[in-house]
């Protein structure tokens, strides 16, 4: 892994962004001399101070807006949780990252929206000068803080491989250059459908286990011996029974990439039903005021699972 010797720039200090960020600090990436600071703007400023204060002796930089952290730096990473904020940070005219952008300058934005979108803000950035890094990451909280995320690129080759070695690598287990832009939210909603798939029909069976009898903490110790073992049944079965959603992945973000990934399916033309009902369960759960569970974790689809059951551990959990 190698520092940079100029300025990098970070929009985005949210729940994944927050642990990227930190990666590029702790990682001595950046923020190591008065030649490489890191450059940072968040929509709610007191996060930027707080993460200053975490780091008292990085050389870090809070700036005013996005534009200003883009004039200051030749590359800058975006990392904004929802299409809207993506799109109300990136284009706004006085103050967007859109705004900063002129010959020279390099956009990786991290965020998974709609390909259009990508794309859009691909060429718009172009249009400028700038070149364009499409990079969203598989992972949540946990991989963010410890550099374990998978990220899935698309659109400038040359700065993919500029960015690789040294901020891909602080912030990532493994990273993919998957061609044309585009691509990269393609790969990246097609693993979060599928993640989410897994995790409704994993609530079913967990709530159907203990329905009928059956000790929960047995069966997610069975399924983890056998050729359905994985890392998400294992790490959110244990929570899931206990009640505990604390956001990792926010229920509401996962639904958005189950609505995306149903969208391109169906302009593909390919049938995606099962994601499709499960979809339809997260978008019960992320809109249900009295579970209120749109901003806990995406597993808290658990709790969907149960209020529309009519079993009698079910009425009485």
């Amino acid at each position: 892994m190698s520092a940079v010797t100029a300025p990098v720039g970070f929009i985005g200090l949210g729940i994944m962004g927050e642990g990227m960020v930190g990666r590029l600090i702790t990682e001595k990436v950046v923020g190591t001399s008065e030649s490489n600071p890191l450059v940072i703007w968040n929509r709610t400023g007191s996060k930027c101070s707080a993460f200053q204060s975490k780091h008292p002796d990085a050389n870090i930089i809070v700036k005013s807006s996005a534009k200003e952290v883009v004039e200051s730096c030749g590359v800058t990473y975006c990392m904004l949780s929802t299409p809207e904020a993506s799109r109300e940070v990136f284009e706004d005219a006085e103050n967007g990252v859109l705004a900063g952008v002129s010959e020279g300058k390099s956009i990786v934005d991290c965020a998974t929206l709609a390909e259009s979108d990508m794309t859009r803000m691909s060429k718009e950035v172009i249009s400028k000068g700038g070149r364009f890094l499409e990079a969203p990451v598989s992972g949540s909280k946990g991989p963010a803080a410890t550099g374990t995320l998978i990220f899935l690129c698309a659109g400038s080759k040359d700065l993919f491989d500029e960015v690789l070695p040294n901020g891909l690598a602080a912030m990532g287990k493994a990273s993919h250059f998957l061609g044309e832009i585009g691509r990269g939210t393609r790969a990246k909603l097609v693993v979060n459908s599928l993640m989410g798939t897994m995790m409704a029909a994993y609530s079913e069976g967990l709530a159907l286990s203990e329905s009928v009898g059956l000790d929960p903490s047995k069966i997610i110790e069975i399924i983890g011996q056998g050729a359905i073992a994985s890392p998400i049944y294992a790490m959110k079965g244990p929570k899931m029974i206990a009640k505990d959603h604390a956001p990792n992945f926010p229920l509401k973000h996962a639904h958005k990439d189950m609505k995306l990934a149903s969208d391109m399916a169906k302009e593909a033309g390919v049938s995606y039903s099962v994601n499709d009902q499960a979809e339809l369960v997260f978008r019960k759960a992320r809109e249900d005021a009295d579970l209120n569970v749109a901003d806990a974790d995406f597993s808290a689809v658990f709790e969907q699972i149960y209020k529309d059951s009519t079993s009698t551990f079910a009425k009485e959990r």
